[in-house]
């Protein structure tokens, strides 16, 4: 699955590397509201220089429905901001026996989300504009929890809620999508939530639904702060449907790393 993913990411011909920059300031953030200021703190962005990729490999549990049971999965990201893109590979058993591979990218302005058995025949092939509103803000959800400085410049809007919250809003290629940022005391992110994404069981046209990404906790990893579990979530009429649940390891995130490398 590494060396798939790697290949693909490779092959995408992103931008390698910007060289180096000059580290983040006080006065980088200062027009910001407060509790994205305390935010910023307590991931550490403040005095490194700002980040432009990112990679992960995740392991946890998926389920494509409520009344399914969780499956193992594994999953592979890339992400980087000198050319927008989120590259993101999901693996699983379907029925405890069946390799499905699942796609979901956004690059250069295009949203994609490609479910394939054995990575042989596709059975779901998602584009157009709810894809690309709906993967570009997965990249800010990518970002806010892993990189915050991937969206730290003139194509976000950071606006203050209250104490505990603040909205970010990030455009890129003519498509602008806006999250809720939830945190605490810390700056620790608690969850995340946008009406920017749509729900589309099966062949189903895609619906917009509220999606959240509460996180359990924190764990420092060097310099920076990462999750050390969170979970995706449906939010529907009838509630809240977690169908992602996954733990983050430092030794298993790299920053500011090529594509393919």
């Amino acid at each position: 699955m590494r060396a798939k993913f790697l290949r693909e990411v490779a092959a995408l011909g992103l931008p390698a590397s910007p060289g180096p920059g000059a580290p983040v300031t006080e006065a980088d953030v200062a027009g910001l509201p407060e509790p994205a200021r305390r935010y910023l703190h307590f991931m550490g962005v403040v005095g490194r220089p700002r980040d432009w990729s990112v990679r992960a490999r995740l392991a946890g549990r998926f389920r494509r429905s409520a009344t399914a049971e969780w499956q193992d999965c594994q999953c592979w990201q890339y992400n980087t901001r000198l050319d927008v893109a989120r590259i993101f590979h999901l693996t699983l058993k379907m029925a405890g026996f069946l390799p499905v591979l699942g796609r979901d990218t956004y690059v250069r302005g295009r949203g994609r989300m490609v479910v394939r058995p054995f990575d042989l025949f596709t059975v779901v092939d998602g584009q157009g504009p709810e894809y690309n509103i709906g993967e570009l803000v997965t990249y800010l959800n990518d970002a806010i929890l892993l990189a915050p400085s991937l969206v730290l410049g003139p194509e976000a809007r950071w606006s203050a809620v209250d104490q505990g919250a603040f909205d970010v809003a990030l455009t890129d290629c003519g498509t602008t999508v806006t999250a809720r940022v939830f945190v605490d005391a810390r700056g620790a992110v608690t969850d995340f939530s946008t009406a920017d994404r749509f729900y589309a069981p099966g062949n189903a046209p895609p619906v917009r639904t509220r999606w959240t990404t509460p996180t359990e906790g924190w764990q420092r990893a060097g310099e920076r702060m990462i999750p050390t579990r969170g979970q995706a979530v449906w939010q529907f009429p009838t509630g809240p449907f977690p169908y992602v649940d996954v733990a983050f390891h430092p030794e298993d995130i790299a920053f500011n790393v090529a594509p393919g490398a």
